[in-house]
């Protein structure tokens, strides 16, 4: 019975659908469909399980290729264009990771990051923050040392979150964060994919 559920034919109509929904390659839709006996929703499940797996894999693989996304907001006031990396031309030009650069692009002209993570933000930036964070607590009143440093650290954590495209929740869905909308697509395309660089642009404002 099982060598026979293992054999079953899939109809080339849910190969393709299959394909549309994750990405995946053919022969890897009709190997998932088969172990799932022909259950979409399971094999989807387990075709973005393996995605996930294979892009905590190629971690390390070099992101060279990839494509500039932009957007400039109706007033003409707001401007954002950045360089998101993957690792192959083919994928480069899928629609999904287009797609991923527009949304991008539209979110950092929305939630004006500034900086893709904590790495990129320079250090004066983040003592200038403790800094006033530091006065704040202190001017709220007598706390003991471990307590002050406890309340900065929360408030830095903040600013972060805040503060920096991964960690941003998206504005298109903020049930996730762009860190997550990113692996979502990595996984999907098979390919590491990561944000290069971005800059935004507001008139009468000045960058960080």
């Amino acid at each position: 019975m099982g060598e026979s559920s293992r054999n079953m034919a899939v109809s080339a109509k849910d190969v393709k659908k299959l394909r549309d929904m994750t990405g995946a390659g053919m022969m890897e839709c009709k190997r998932a469909l088969t172990e799932m006996e022909g259950d979409i929703e399971k094999a989807v499940d387990l075709l973005r399980a393996k995605g996930a797996s294979k892009v905590a894999k190629r971690a390390g693989k070099a992101a060279n290729e990839g494509t500039i996304g932009s957007y400039v907001h109706f007033d003409n006031k707001t401007a954002v264009i950045l360089e998101l990396n993957c690792e192959t031309d083919f994928v480069a030009n899928t629609d999904d990771f287009r797609a991923l650069a527009k949304d991008l692009a539209l979110h950092i002209a929305s939630s004006a990051p500034i900086a893709v993570s904590r790495d990129q933000i320079p250090d004066e930036v983040l003592e200038r923050e403790r800094s006033v964070y530091l006065e704040q607590v202190k001017e709220a009143g007598p706390k003991p040392e471990h307590i002050i440093e406890k309340i900065v650290e929360g408030k830095m954590a903040k600013f972060l979150k805040e503060n920096t495209l991964l960690a941003q929740d998206f504005v298109k869905d903020q049930d996730k964060t762009i860190e997550e909308l990113v692996t979502e697509v990595s996984a999907k395309t098979g390919e590491k994919i990561g944000v290069g660089r971005f800059s935004r642009i507001k008139v009468g404002e000045t960058s960080v």
